[in-house]
């Protein structure tokens, strides 16, 4: 009698579960061990681009805080991560190719985990974002090779969402170490930023010498977008050298060039604009 109690006792729990999950409401909420079981469906389907602790990486945004672009409740969340965003790079479950499909029930436990990595409360300011704005296109000369709402240079990365897809002390070690995740042996999704930005030195036939980045290349050809930003398509079998370095066309940014206070201003203006 007791065994069949506890039986439909469980029956009722999962279907109450069930039911909960079907309405578009998280089963699991506050639950440690479906944060557990989450944190590690995390680990192999979304660290690669939402970085470990769901901190943020170079592809995917910062999930730890309490607001988020895309998504305010668990039920959107969900469709997110089961269908993804037509648009950008967050693809629909199980399209990815890394990892593995995910369960319904697999998916909750993700949302949980994410909800119990989350900053409550709002982070304090940090930066003056009026005086970053004034030294992004000024004097700190970020705008020569960065954009931002389709303003400034191209030859470095666009930054428009980067503040709200990478930490503060993500984007302050890219300024103080531009070449840190350019290294060699790094995987094209583990680097900070695509192939496009390593730099490239060529000679051509006649001598002249080309430096730059490259946009684009295959086993004959290769498109660099030199420090003028002029673009040079060019048939490798043609030039007289081609070197490749994965050292960034950024130089870097000590405190002797970028005192810290301004460059936590140029932060706070990133991560406002990010936000948006």
């Amino acid at each position: 009698m007791f065994r069949r109690w506890r039986v439909a006792c469980v029956s009722l729990v999962l279907l109450g579960l069930g039911a909960r999950a079907a309405s578009g409401q998280n089963p699991f909420p506050g639950k440690a061990k479906a944060a557990k079981a989450g944190e590690s469906e995390f680990r192999i389907n979304c660290a690669l681009c939402h970085g470990l602790g769901a901190r943020g990486g170079g592809r995917g945004p910062d999930l730890t805080r309490a607001q988020k672009k895309h998504v305010h409740s668990d039920a959107e969340m969900f469709q997110v991560i089961s269908n993804g965003i037509p648009g950008t790079a967050m693809p629909a479950n199980g399209t990815n190719g890394q990892g593995v499909g995910m369960t319904e029930e697999e998916i909750w436990q993700i949302i949980t985990y994410i909800r119990s990595q989350e900053i409550k409360a709002p982070a304090q300011t940090v930066g003056n974002q009026g005086h970053g704005k004034e030294l992004f296109y000024g004097d700190a000369n970020c705008s020569l090779c960065h954009m931002v709402d389709g303003k400034g240079g191209r030859l470095g990365p666009e930054l428009t969402s980067v503040g709200g897809s990478r930490t503060r002390d993500a984007i302050i070690d890219s300024v103080r170490n531009p070449s840190g995740k350019l290294a060699w042996g790094l995987t094209e999704g583990t680097k900070e930023f695509p192939q496009e930005y390593e730099s490239v030195t060529v000679v051509t036939t006649d001598g002249k010498e080309i430096k730059g980045v490259t946009m684009n290349e295959d086993s004959f050809s290769v498109q660099i977008m030199d420090t003028s930003e002029q673009i040079h398509l060019l048939e490798k079998s043609k030039l007289r050298s081609f070197q490749k370095t994965r050292q960034s066309a950024m130089p870097k940014y000590g405190v002797d060039i970028l005192k810290d206070k301004d460059l936590q201003d140029i932060v706070a203006y990133l991560v406002g604009v990010g936000a948006k």
